[in-house]
């Protein structure tokens, strides 16, 4: 049970998004200890503890803002050390699955396990990052972060629903990331880039709620179209000697849908 107001706050992983929250914190009056094994340049007002299980010791709040990699580890390592009542919250960018592996070893301990999704880069922003959150705790740690400026939005009661929605977002996100960078790499090889990039800025910006809609029917009445179209872009890249990862991808998937729509009709 978190007593204080503003609660102690131990924050695990010290990079560029844990050091700006670590600040936002110091700033909203929390007391606040850090741990990293690669030290780091970190506010002052933080106290730098000697390992782990020292960071975490006392503290109401424990974020966790490492590497998928060793989420689940860091978890088991600090879980014996955490105090009775204190919560777990999960900040990396991890499987479903990940985050239900890590929050094992820190409810066996009798303690709340919260998976925090970041919706949005940290820098910047730090604290009042959009966030989603879910988990036995989750309720809990919008009580205690809200009020000291975080952006927490509480989706659920079990640990991976908010991680399951940030990697969905992924998908479209980062996806659409590598789609402009394969087609601008290809107009760079063109000469054609500083026209595309506008073209490309302009689209976004005109872009309204119905977009979606009009490209996923679109997508499924014309594919048979925009496979033989995405075969020709593909073969235009090969000539232009850049990859064409995204234009090949796109151009399965428009089959698939041919596919499945003369099944549907047949």
């Amino acid at each position: 049970m978190i007593v204080n107001n503003p609660p102690s706050i131990a924050l695990l992983g010290l990079g560029e998004a844990g050091s700006a929250i670590a600040a936002d914190l110091v700033a909203a009056g929390c007391d606040v200890s850090g741990w990293d094994p690669v030290p780091k340049p970190v506010h002052s007002a933080v106290r730098l503890a000697s390992s782990a299980h020292d960071a975490v010791a006392g503290a109401e709040v424990v974020l966790s803002v490492n590497l998928a990699a060793v989420a689940v580890e860091v978890a088991a390592e600090v879980a014996p050390a955490l105090a009775d009542g204190a919560l777990y919250a999960d900040l990396n960018t991890a499987t479903p699955r990940i985050k239900r592996e890590a929050a094992a070893p820190v409810q066996a301990r009798g303690n709340d396990f919260v998976d925090v999704a970041l919706m949005a880069p940290v820098p910047g922003r730090g604290i009042a990052t959009p966030s989603l959150a879910s988990g036995s705790g989750a309720a809990a740690l919008a009580t205690a972060m809200i009020p000291l400026g975080m952006s927490l939005r509480v989706i659920g009661e079990l640990p991976g629903e908010a991680a399951e929605r940030k990697l969905l977002r992924s998908v479209f996100a980062k996806g659409l990331a590598v789609a402009a960078l394969e087609a601008l790499t290809a107009a760079r090889a063109a000469g054609r880039e500083e026209w595309l990039h506008e073209h490309l800025a302009e689209t976004l910006e005109e872009a309204d709620g119905a977009l979606l809609d009009r490209l996923l029917e679109g997508s499924v009445t014309h594919s048979v179209r925009r496979t033989e179209e995405m075969r020709a872009a593909a073969s235009m890249l090969a000539e232009l000697g850049t990859p064409a990862r995204v234009s090949e991808a796109a151009a399965d998937w428009f089959e698939q849908l041919t596919r499945e729509k003369e099944s549907s009709v047949g």
